[in-house]
């Protein structure tokens, strides 16, 4: 028997799943809790020794005899991370993480000294965020100079897992183009955005590959360590994005993935560079050598789980109180913005309940609310992947609140759109995995293509399809009318 290993780093766990890809099957899953450090000014940190722990743990929750099966792993990490290394690779400070909105100065820095914003887009396709890695590089610089000082590796969290199966430094290009210091256009590291954090940043970052080439293969210290076989291929690996990406298929033009997590992203596989002159969509690289175009939003099921935990509730019975409330929560609208928020650029935003009356007032209301903003979140996305020529056939959707038949509904209605749940409910592990058999069909195949793969392994068939509603997509049209009218009045004060 062989098999493949997908790793998911997530921001709130590590996932290890066994695919043995003869029978199309998962032999078997892991997951391990990881912490967050958070603070009032918008630190969202982690340290790296977490990841390592975690990985280890979930390693040893696989059977010995199935972990000896493996012949390549791929993995996913959340985007956008900071994980800062010393010579010897050392972690000099912890991991930023890409929901940390403590970099806004840092971000108006760069964007000032590139010449505005116009101009970073022009230059990289990307303009500056609080998410993105760069500007958590000039915080480095500015607040732990110290560190900084001794910094000489930079790498994203999935680039640190696979430095400790491999012992390389490399990136690929789709996880690399959410660091605001790639030239998506060009997939070459930007000297010029590097160079106004400091001539030393170049330098630190690590080797590009291509999504095909792989990253190295396991050393004998991380055979040891973690009980797997040295000397399995270790594939490029990618952004949770461009993982889920692959995992559910969005492999070719047309298809989008909308991914309900702690974020909500909205992302569709292209042949070409998609850039967004707003920025509100990433002009990101995929993990399969095309592009990506990605809308993130900070804010996805936060606020539910926020008012989840508030009125003391499961997660079907906060389902069940929101199907109480009709279409549009009879008049009020939450802004989910509890964690600052990328899309719209508000990094210090904040959240709010509006429209309420003593009428309406009422938990049903709040539960509804707080499911729709974050699907009102995603059509702002929507809307720019149209404005810019993109025409979605689809959605197919992913993450933990993919699972809710009520969000399911909302999405579909929302979108106007058909929306696919695929099978597989782990699509960034899966990702992984798909595209670690890429890598290992490669050494026996250089002309191998992934998406013969991903028409193979990735599973539609069991999962579930939802069509929207003429009439419910009528009311939220005007709901969504309602949401935008409130974000437009009060973005002013977050702006500042």
């Amino acid at each position: 028997m062989k098999t493949v290993c997908g790793i998911d780093l997530g921001t709130q766990s590590c996932k290890v799943v066994i695919y043995d890809y003869e029978k199309k099957t998962v032999l078997a899953r892991s997951q391990k809790p990881v912490d967050m450090i958070a603070e009032n000014d918008g630190t969202r940190e982690q340290k790296a020794e977490w990841y390592e722990e975690a990985l280890a743990s979930c390693f040893q929750d696989i059977p010995a005899d199935l972990r000896q099966t493996i012949t390549g792993i791929g993995v996913s990490g959340h985007q956008h991370s900071l994980v800062p290394l010393d010579s010897e690779g050392k972690p000099l400070y912890n991991v930023k993480l890409w929901c940390d909105t403590s970099t806004a100065a840092e971000c108006e820095e760069l964007t000032k000294a590139a010449g505005g914003e116009a101009a970073l887009i022009a230059k990289t396709g990307l303009p500056m965020r609080p998410g993105y890695t760069a500007p958590k590089v000039l915080w480095l610089k500015n607040h732990k100079p110290d560190a900084f000082a001794k910094l000489k590796h930079i790498l994203l969290s999935h680039d640190y897992i696979n430095f400790l199966l491999t012992g390389k430094y490399v990136a690929e290009y789709g996880d690399a183009s959410g660091t605001a210091l790639l030239d998506v256009r060009q997939r070459r590291w930007s000297k010029e955005i590097s160079d106004l954090i400091g001539p030393s940043v170049l330098a630190a970052l690590p080797e590009l590959i291509s999504s095909d080439k792989s990253a190295g293969t396991v050393s004998p210290a991380a055979a040891a360590k973690y009980g797997i076989p040295q000397g399995a291929v270790v594939a490029a690996g990618g952004g949770d994005n461009m993982m889920s990406a692959i995992g559910t298929g969005a492999v070719r033009d047309g298809s989008l993935t909308m991914s309900l997590g702690t974020s909500g992203t909205l992302f569709g596989f292209s042949d070409s560079p998609v850039i967004d002159p707003s920025g509100n969509l990433a002009a990101f690289c995929s993990s399969t050598n095309g592009w990506l175009p990605l809308l993130c939003t900070m804010n996805c099921t936060v606020a539910s789980e926020e008012f989840r935990a508030l009125f003391n509730l499961g997660v079907k019975e906060f389902d069940g109180e929101a199907a109480k409330s009709p279409i549009g929560a009879n008049g009020i609208v939450v802004l989910p913005f509890f964690n600052g928020e990328r899309t719209p650029n508000l990094p210090n935003g904040r959240a709010s309940i509006n429209g309420i009356t003593v009428a309406n007032f009422k938990r049903e209301n709040l539960a509804r609310s707080a499911l729709e903003s974050a699907i009102f979140g995603m059509r702002i996305g929507l809307e720019g992947f149209n404005e810019l020529g993109y025409k979605a056939r689809e959605i197919r959707l992913t993450g933990g609140g993919a699972k809710s038949s009520l969000w399911q509904n909302i999405a579909a209605n929302v979108t106007n759109l058909p929306v696919r749940i695929p099978a597989s409910e782990e699509a960034a592990a899966m990702g992984g995995a798909v595209q670690a058999l890429w890598a290992v069909e490669r050494q026996r195949d250089p002309n191998a293509k992934i998406e013969s793969l991903v028409d193979s392994h990735v599973a539609l068939e069991g999962g579930v399809t939802v069509n929207p509603d003429p009439v419910s997509v009528a009311a939220y049209n005007k709901a969504y009318a309602d949401y935008s009218r409130y974000l437009g009045a009060l973005s002013p004060l977050y702006k500042s």
